[in-house]
């Protein structure tokens, strides 16, 4: 638990009062209550609705349920039709797929079509749009080469034959393809509406169109959104809601407050309500596929591309007591880079074939840090930024690390506090000296974590390079010998981890609060948290 202020009795009472009061008043999405109004919490302001430059969780969920691609993704993780009106004709090499677009509409009006793929993804593939999911993309035939200018964007392997036929050719057969296009850098975009708002595309609610269950509307940033149900989507019939408002709420007290005075439906539950709630029969597991670790700059900070003091770093960080004593929501010790809920064949995870340990050992940590110093010609260590978002939980954790590197490795810390988005910024520019990352599966195959720490790849944040590494991450992606592809990953894992390229923390897993009313609701353990369409409200009293 992170040490904070002491609090006078008055200052608490005051704090209580004004809790109750922004609940009463809390947000402007407050609905009818007509048994088919939800009312949620996210954390976050969405950072970019554009499902061509997207990157985050809190994005991506909110796209999954107001846009789809060829394929959603069911309760179970399972790739279900959604604008393919059927499963597709492929070739007996597995390398071109056929896809027909069935009968919908976008929330304009206008008809759903192939065009509108075959844009969408070749404009993720355009080096203008500087997509960071742009490797998804490298599937394709002549994905690659067209995003890194040695082939033209005719020859890239996705074309709309005709308004309802879309071909699509991949650079090799992949068993996950069908996976992969249910997220959303796969989906559709309108190129009129594109180019329409330009720089401002994606940025308020207005300036896109749906074709998903929902719309999104009265999107108040910073503060909450809306969802209303699209009168226009192909399967209106089977989706029970007619509104979702979400407020977004990075304090887990008012959050709290806002779930007991009735005006939320969910909330996520912070370590310090568990007591409170362990009991309770609304309490439920998040299941994730979601890594945590720490990322050291290694672009310009000459002290961390020192292999030693990274793993000086890692050795100093007491696991078990940051699982049980901090995060108390059900996460798990790590066993490597990979999560173990990912399969490496049809019938085994990854996780059951190789694992690593983690262990903690401050004097081992002292001992490196002093040879890691010695060999960059270092007295002491310098005073280190640790940058971290700016929710409770987000804070509590980084008050463990700061502790935990002053008493196990003599290093003082700053912690730097941000929104998500300045996080995710300060990120990708490399403003930071370590930054508390986390990944979670975009498809359920290896290299869906693997590959995001290639050198070139942006998602690699502390940009740690190896050349091997990224040789066995290459030849992996292409090798259709699933034997030798399985130990490429391994290879290639075990290199990270020898090195501390990232120094692992924990799987997470969170907890959540839901009303007994709200029923099938499935939360998703690979791609965007949930999906609303299911959802209904059962016996609310």
């Amino acid at each position: 638990m992170s040490k904070g202020f002491k609090f006078s009795s008055v200052f608490a009472v005051l704090l209580a009062l004004s809790l109750v009061l922004s609940a009463c008043n809390f947000g402007s999405n407050s609905g009818s209550d007509d048994g088919k109004t939800l009312n949620l919490i996210e954390l976050q302001e969405p950072p970019s609705l554009d499902s061509a430059k997207a990157t985050d969780s809190v994005s991506f969920t909110i796209l999954d349920n107001v846009l789809e691609g060829l394929y959603r993704a069911d309760g179970k993780d399972q790739p279900v039709l959604a604008m393919a009106a059927e499963e597709p004709k492929v070739s007996d090499d597995q390398k071109t797929w056929t896809f027909k677009i069935r009968d919908a509409k976008w929330s304009d009006g206008k008809p759903v079509t192939a065009k509108d793929f075959e844009y969408s993804w070749k404009r993720v593939l355009d080096p203008k749009t500087a997509s960071e999911y742009v490797q998804m993309m490298y599937v394709l035939e002549n994905a690659e080469e067209y995003n890194t200018g040695k082939a033209k964007v005719e020859d890239v392997g996705v074309k709309a034959l005709d308004d309802k036929t879309l071909e699509v050719k991949l650079k090799t057969a992949i068993p996950y393809f069908k996976a992969l296009l249910t997220f959303p850098t796969f989906l559709p975009q309108r190129q009129d509406i594109v180019e329409k708002y330009g720089d401002k595309y994606a940025l308020e609610a207005k300036n896109m169109v749906y074709n998903g269950a929902f719309v999104l509307s009265d999107w108040k940033h910073e503060k909450s959104f809306q969802y209303k149900k699209n009168d226009l989507y192909w399967d209106k019939a089977n989706v029970k809601l007619n509104t979702v408002n979400v407020n977004i709420v990075k304090d887990s007290s008012q959050a709290i407050n806002l779930y007991e005075t009735g005006k939320t439906d969910f909330a996520y539950l912070g370590a310090e309500f568990l007591d409170k709630y362990k009991s309770s029969k609304e309490k439920f597991v998040i299941e994730e596929s979601s890594v945590w670790y720490l990322e050291f700059n290694q672009r310009e900070k000459e002290f961390f591309k020192n292999s030693k003091i990274r793993q000086a770093f890692s050795l100093a960080i007491d696991r078990q007591k940051l699982i049980d004593s901090v995060l108390k929501n059900g996460s798990t010790l790590p066993s490597g880079f990979v999560h173990s809920a990912i399969y490496a064949t049809p019938d085994k995870k990854y996780r059951d074939i190789v694992k690593y340990d983690f262990p903690f050992d401050p004097a081992k940590a002292k001992q490196l840090l002093a040879e890691g110093l010695k060999e960059i010609g270092m007295d002491k260590a310098p005073t280190v930024e640790l940058l971290t978002d700016d929710t409770t939980k987000a804070k509590r954790q980084a008050e463990f690390f700061k502790e935990q590197f002053r008493v196990n490795l003599g290093v003082n810390v700053e912690i730097a506090s941000v929104t998500f988005k300045e996080r995710l910024n300060r990120g990708k520019n490399g403003k930071f000296d370590i930054v508390i990352g986390g990944w979670g599966a975009d498809y359920n195959d290896p290299l869906t974590y693997l590959t995001i720490m290639k050198s070139d790849e942006s998602y690699n944040r502390g940009k740690w390079k190896n050349d091997e590494y990224d040789k066995l991450i290459r030849a992996a992606t292409v090798n259709e010998n699933y034997e030798e592809r399985l130990e490429q990953l391994k290879q290639a894992e075990k290199i990270l981890m020898d090195e501390t390229g990232i120094a692992m923390l924990y799987f997470r897993n969170q907890l959540g609060l839901k009303k007994d009313y709200v029923k099938n609701w499935p939360w998703r353990v690979i791609g965007a948290q949930y999906s609303l369409k299911e959802v209904s409200i059962e016996g609310k009293k």
